[in-house]
C-alpha cells in the first residue's frame, strides 16, 4: 500500500538477486544448463552441491521457492517501494560473453520467479546483465517489460541506461532510482552504454568527477517531494573494508541531494552509515543465489542474508529523505530458499554488523520480531 502525501515512505532494498544458473534449474521451466566455467559445465551441478549441503530440493520448485520466508516478511512490512539488484541475464541466448569466468542466465519463461516478489525497480547496472552479450541484454529488457517490471541502469542506448526508474507516490511525490556500475565490481568498460550502443550506466570509478556527474543527473530530474536513490554496483566480493574513495563518493552524492545510497556487489553485508541524516548502505550482500555447498570464505557467513527495510521522511512541504528507521530482517539460504535465520545466526550477524559499523558512527542492535536495527551511537 502506497503512503499518502506527507506520510513516511518505506523502501525494501536488497543486494544481488541471482535467479540464474542453478536456481533457474529448479524452477518450473529451466533453461539450457550449459556453462563455460573452468570446473563446472552444467548448472545442475550447483543444485547437487546445495543438496549435498542441506538436503533435497523439489524439482520443479514453485516460482516463490527461492524467496521463501522473505515473501512473508515483505507482506507483513508492506513497503511502499521495492528495489533489488537483478544480477542475472533473462535470456535463452547461448552467446557467452568472452573473457568471463562466470555467466548467469535464467529462462525468460521463469520470469514469474522474479515477478512474485513484486519489485518496483530491478537494477541492471551490474557485472552479469551482459553475460550473453547485447542479444542477452535486449532479451532481458524485453522480458522485464513484458512482465510489467521497471528497470534502471541498462538500456538500448546511453539515455535509456542512465534514466531513473520512477515510482509515483500518492500526493505527487516520487521515488527516483538511478543505477550505476563501476569496474571494481567486475564490469568491463566495454559494457558502457553509448549513444548508439546498448549497455549499462557505467562510471569509471568513485571520483569527485563521477559523483558530480551523477548529482547533475539527479538534479535534472528531482523535484520537491521526490526521494532520490542512487544504486551502485561497486567494490570487491569479500571483506568489510570500505575505501576512502567510496566514502567520499557517497558523501558527495548526499551533499548533492541524493537521499539514499544503495550499494551492492559484495557477497556479504558491509557497513552502514548515516551521513547528514541520509542512509548509506555500502554493500547489501547477496540475497538469492546458488552458492550453497561452495567452500571458501566461510568466515564471512555468506549463507546469511539481509532484507533491508528503510523508512524515510516524506513531508507535504517537500522536505524528504531524512532517515527515520532502518530495520534488517536476517535470512538464511537453505536448499536454495530463504528461511528465517536461526537465533545463533541472528546473534552472529548482530555482533558482526555492530562491529563493522562503529567506524562509521553507527551501531546495530536487536529489534522486535527477530530483526536488527540501527541504534544511537554510544
Amino acid at each position: 500500500m502506497r503512503s499518502a502525501a506527507g506520510d513516511p515512505v518505506t523502501l525494501f532494498l536488497c543486494g544481488d538477486v541471482m535467479l540464474g544458473r542453478g536456481v533457474d534449474q529448479v524452477l518450473p521451466r529451466p533453461g539450457d544448463p550449459a556453462l563455460e566455467e573452468s570446473c563446472i559445465r552444467d548448472a545442475r551441478e550447483y543444485v547437487g552441491l546445495a543438496e549435498a549441503a542441506n538436503g533435497p530440493i523439489p524439482r520443479p520448485a514453485g516460482y516463490s521457492w527461492p524467496w521463501g520466508d522473505a515473501l512473508e516478511v515483505l507482506d507483513e512490512a508492506a513497503p511502499d517501494v521495492r528495489v533489488l539488484n537483478l544480477e542475472t541475464s533473462v535470456t535463452r541466448s547461448r552467446d557467452f560473453a568472452p573473457g568471463k569466468q562466470v555467466h548467469y542466465r535464467m529462462n525468460p519463461a521463469n520470469i514469474t520467479a522474479l515477478a512474485v516478489a513484486r519489485p518496483d525497480v530491478c537494477v541492471l547496472a551490474n557485472n552479469h546483465v551482459l553475460d550473453f552479450g547485447v542479444p542477452g541484454l535486449t532479451e532481458t529488457l524485453d522480458a522485464l517489460a513484458g512482465a510489467g517490471l521497471d528497470q534502471a541502469g541498462a538500456g538500448r542506448d546511453e539515455d535509456e541506461a542512465r534514466r531513473p526508474a520512477v515510482v509515483v507516490l500518492p500526493g505527487g511525490g516520487r521515488v527516483l532510482v538511478f543505477a550505476v556500475a563501476m569496474p571494481s565490481s567486475g564490469v568491463p568498460g566495454g559494457w558502457a552504454a553509448a549513444g548508439d550502443r546498448p549497455g549499462v550506466a557505467f562510471l569509471p570509478g568513485p571520483t569527485r568527477d563521477t559523483a558530480a556527474e551523477t548529482v547533475r543527473r539527479v538534479r535534472q530530474v528531482k523535484q520537491p517531494g521526490d526521494i532520490a536513490v542512487v544504486s551502485v554496483h561497486w567494490g570487491s566480493n569479500w571483506g568489510y573494508e570500505v575505501g576512502d574513495d567510496q566514502v567520499e563518493f557517497a558523501h558527495a552524492l548526499v551533499e548533492g541531494g541524493v537521499d539514499l545510497v544503495h550499494g551492492h556487489s559484495s557477497h556479504h553485508p558491509r557497513p552502514v552509515e548515516v551521513y547528514r541524516d541520509r542512509l548509506i548502505l555500502y554493500g547489501c550482500g547477496d540475497f538469492i543465489d546458488d552458492y550453497e555447498g561452495i567452500t571458501g570464505y566461510e568466515e564471512y557467513r555468506d549463507d546469511l542474508r539481509l532484507l533491508y527495510l528503510v523508512t524515510v521522511e516524506a513531508t507535504a512541504d517537500g522536505a524528504t529523505g531524512r532517515l527515520l528507521e532502518l530495520r534488517m530482517a536476517p535470512m538464511r539460504a537453505v536448499r536454495m530458499r530463504l528461511r528465517h535465520a536461526r537465533r545463533e545466526d541472528r546473534e552472529w550477524l548482530l555482533a558482526t554488523l555492530d562491529g563493522i559499523c562503529r567506524e562509521f558512527g553507527t551501531r546495530v542492535g536487536p529489534a522486535p520480531g527477530g530483526t536488527l536495527a540501527l541504534t544511537p551511537a554510544a
